[in-house]
């Protein structure tokens, strides 16, 4: 696992773990329901308290990707600066203004080959980011995006001349 661009691989805890296998099943269970597969948790220093996949498709709603998806579950709270989020894909801008709108220090990201994210605009407004390099989250979405480029490309908000994989 990597820390930052040059800074040696970082361990998780127990409750990292845990954190990272609920978002990875949550982004399982977005691809069995014919959405997005990207999940994410959020938890404490004890424990997970939520755990979401991303629901564009399922609900029609462009905002609702994994990480604000996990958010809304988590419901109002006042620690967020106490917790780290998980991810199983780099968040992008949307995700990545409400993880500094929200104070959250820490996210644990599955991967970023795919899709690299906002991970160095985080990193400068002071988030803490690790990236895991998880061959599972990266083949789902390399799976999800040469299956459906389109709808990939919506989520991203990539139009037009815009349109990549990445």
């Amino acid at each position: 696992m990597k820390s930052a661009d040059n800074e040696a691989p970082t361990e998780l805890s127990p409750v990292d773990l845990r954190g990272y296998r609920a978002a990875l099943e949550s982004a399982r269970q977005g691809k069995a329901s014919a959405g997005i597969p990207i999940g994410s948790s959020l938890a404490n220093s004890e424990r997970v308290l939520a755990a979401a996949h991303n629901r564009r498709v399922q609900d029609n709603d462009p905002t609702a990707h994994a990480e604000i998806s996990a958010l809304r579950a988590a419901g109002r709270r006042t620690d967020h600066n106490e917790l780290t989020l998980y991810t199983t894909l780099a968040p992008c801008a949307l995700c990545s203004g409400a993880i500094v709108q929200f104070k959250i220090p820490r996210v644990v990201v599955g991967e970023w080959t795919n899709f690299t994210g906002e991970i160095q605009w985080l990193r400068s407004r002071g988030v803490q980011v690790l990236i895991m390099e998880d061959l599972e989250a990266t083949a789902l979405m390399h799976e999800f995006i040469t299956s459906y480029p389109e709808l990939w490309n919506e989520d991203i908000a990539h139009y037009g001349a815009e349109r990549n994989r990445s």
